[in-house]
């Protein structure tokens, strides 16, 4: 594909090594290495297949999971002292605990500008209604809520389909249109019905392209009602959580 997109919505590595260890409720104490890399190396498959922009340290990572997964696969010297041996994953978990928190903290920190950005602010004088309906309260899907949308939806294309060369049939620009357009006249789509309405596996991926261009200019925000519920496309609001505010979606210590 010639149309590659740059996003600023990317989270790196870590971020997705923790999705995919919170989307199957592991145990980050005790990772499935082999499952977690061959799924890490689908989705890097995916992001290729969508020509996006890969970081260098995504490949850097999968490297390290490789390397991890054939220590594990080796038989145990029998010359080494049981005491001696150290789990090929320690590091990993040592990295992955650490970048959590600092995510827990760097978000603290952020909810905390915003109060006292809230403090300060001048504020005109309005009418206060009595009973004022709340708000329901969406979550901000990550880039990987969406990839995982966009794979399901490819999941009955035949494998060697994928790397079939795109005809011009269907543009990005155009999707991004008719999907502004179709945000005019209603609040929300689900993007499993904007998939549903592709005619084929070309139509697919220039929808996904478009969404994820639309993200990029802000335009538009991927929001969920819970962790790993269907993603909903809407002109971009205010009222939605991102998604490192998730307090359920958090990693428990293992026993």
């Amino acid at each position: 594909m010639s149309y590659k997109i740059r996003l600023e919505i990317f989270e790196g590595p870590l971020d997705l090594l923790l999705y995919l260890v919170k989307k199957d409720h592991l145990n980050i104490y005790d990772i499935p290495i082999a499952k977690v890399t061959d799924q890490y190396l689908a989705y890097i498959e995916l992001m290729k297949l969508l020509d996006l922009n890969i970081a260098g340290e995504f490949l850097v990572m999968a490297a390290t999971l490789l390397q991890i997964k054939s220590k594990m696969l080796l038989p145990a010297d029998p010359n080494q002292l049981q005491e001696e041996e150290v789990d090929p994953r320690e590091e990993l978990v040592k990295r992955l605990l650490e970048y959590e928190k600092f995510k827990e903290i760097a978000e603290n920190l952020r909810q905390k500008e915003v109060s006292q950005q809230e403090i300060f602010k001048r504020t005109t004088p309005q009418k206060i209604e009595a009973g004022p309906e709340e708000k329901e309260v969406y979550f901000e899907a990550s880039i990987f809520d969406l990839i995982t949308a966009f794979s399901k939806a490819l999941e009955d294309i035949p494998k060697e389909a994928f790397y079939e060369v795109i005809k011009d049939e269907f543009t990005v620009e155009e999707k991004v249109h008719q999907i502004l357009h179709l945000l005019l006249v209603r609040e929300s789509v689900c993007i499993s019905e904007l998939f549903s309405q592709a005619k084929n596996k070309i139509e697919i991926i220039v929808t996904f392209l478009s969404i994820l261009e639309l993200i990029r200019m802000k335009e538009v925000a991927a929001r969920q009602k819970g962790i790993f519920e269907e993603i909903e496309i809407t002109r971009n609001k205010e009222n939605i959580i991102p998604y490192d505010r998730r307090g359920e979606n958090q990693i428990t210590e293992g026993k």
